[in-house]
């Protein structure tokens, strides 16, 4: 019987667990190749063979989306399955239409083929878009949790951008386990905000494996939280399913892949960041919801902000820095930098671009509507120095941090500096309190 020979197009995450829950020991479909897109640095390698199982002796190699059609020709592909997220649908079907020219078939896998069961009770958090405000929803349904005294374990969408091997699976408990993981500024801002609130974070490459490792947490676990990435669907299948929404950019969770999906499979969806949206965005996703998934729970909630030195804000220029991702392909043009000179008095917003180098240069010239933001960018050591080398270039009185983690850990800033700090806060009733509250006597737990 002749083998069908598939592409996997991905971004180094959805792709690798599509290929362990669906190709992996399928015996009629042969993944000849991954594409690689949206993360600097990853293609030309191998997923490797100890990764890959018995059917890949060889490992599978890896290449730039940008040779797909070549790749389809040369490799006799008769199947492409895209596997990444948080992009546009005219771009998701511009691909289709480059693969079906091509000759190939196109496919979207869904959650009853890549989603796990858990033997514990699964909180996930997911969104419409990336930077809606997944990672603080993340923590605070974790704070709810272990406030009623249960053993939380969350684990996070994975961003294995190193030695895929050595990535495997990965348990956060500390600090020290950052550095021992050699961990990118990306992964840092995800994984130290809950290594410092005293619960334990997992990621990597295997999720299966990935799963029992976290069901077997030698510290205990009683819950797991699935801390989403992008607008990307869960790995393991959720008893509760909270999907962020952002007013900011309201008609994207209609036109993004795939956010709708987490739009219409959610129990709870947070409207967030009310505070600062226009009236008419919060009207248009609060309309959508009732439209497409009238039967969830639509918690209202903010992202009220503050920082360590105001001062070093009021009356002068200063170069705003962000979370990375958030800015490229979240498109996100205000984030809680930009509310923080707004709001603490700042006399200009300095636009890096002008002063950016190397990849710094390069992530601007590939996302121009980035405009006068500076993105956090460190998926590797170039990346690092490049950022350091921006800011001490920019012509700027002082700096913004409002990424998740101090930069100032990471990269020597000279110029004074301040950080934003922002967190969840539900607005009235319901409230996450009390639709954890419920969920905990739905499953038995030992909540006090």
């Amino acid at each position: 019987m002749h083998k069908r020979k598939v592409i996997i197009i991905g971004a180094a995450g959805r792709d690798f667990h599509n290929f362990n829950t669906f190709f992996r020991d399928n015996e009629l479909l042969e993944v000849v190749a991954f594409t690689a897109a949206q993360i600097p640095d990853i293609d030309d390698r191998k997923y490797p063979a100890s990764l890959a199982g018995a059917l890949y002796p060889q490992g599978i190699p890896i290449y730039a989306e940008e040779n797909l059609p070549y790749l389809i020709r040369s490799l006799h592909a008769d199947l492409c399955v895209f596997s990444y997220s948080d992009v546009n649908y005219q771009k998701v079907m511009g691909i289709s239409a480059i693969v079906n020219a091509a000759g190939a078939s196109f496919m979207l896998l869904g959650p009853h083929d890549t989603m796990l069961k858990s033997h514990k009770p699964v909180i996930a958090v997911c969104a419409t878009r990336t930077g809606c405000g997944k990672s603080q929803t993340s923590r605070k349904v974790i704070e709810i949790l272990m406030q009623k005294g249960l053993r939380v374990v969350a684990v996070r969408h994975p961003m294995p951008y190193g030695d895929l091997v050595s990535q495997r699976v990965q348990r956060f408990a500390s600090l020290d386990d950052l550095q021992k993981h050699h961990c990118t500024i990306e992964e840092m801002e995800e994984y130290e905000p809950h290594v410092m609130r005293g619960n334990v974070i997992y990621a990597g490459v295997d999720y299966a494996d990935i799963l029992q490792a976290a069901e077997q947490d030698p510290a205990g676990c009683d819950v797991i939280v699935w801390d989403g990435g992008n607008n990307d669907f869960p790995f393991f299948r959720p008893d509760l399913m909270i999907t962020v929404a952002d007013p900011h950019r309201a008609g994207h969770e209609l036109s993004y892949y795939p956010g709708e999906v987490n739009l219409r499979l959610a129990d709870v969806i947070i409207i967030n960041k009310i505070d600062t949206a226009p009236p008419e965005g919060i009207k248009m996703v609060r309309d959508n919801i009732a439209r497409l998934n009238p039967q969830a729970t639509v918690v209202d909630a903010a992202s009220p902000i503050r920082v360590d030195r105001p001062e070093v804000i009021r009356g002068r220029r200063v170069l705003v820095i962000e979370d990375g991702p958030t800015l490229t392909h979240g498109e996100m043009q205000l984030g809680a930098g930009i509310v923080a000179a707004r709001t603490y008095g700042a006399r200009e917003l300095v636009d890096p671009r002008p002063f950016a180098v190397g990849r710094l240069a390069e992530t601007f010239h590939k996302y121009p509507r980035i405009g006068t933001l500076l993105p956090a960018m460190g998926y590797g050591t170039q990346q690092i120095n490049d950022l350091q080398a921006t800011i001490a270039r920019c012509d700027c009185e002082a700096v913004i941090i409002g990424t998740p983690i101090d930069l100032n850990r990471i990269i020597q800033i000279d110029k004074p500096n301040t950080r934003v700090y922002y967190e969840l806060q539900e607005i009235g009733s319901p409230n996450l309190g009390e639709i954890l509250t419920a969920f905990i006597a739905r499953q038995g737990l030992p909540g006090n």
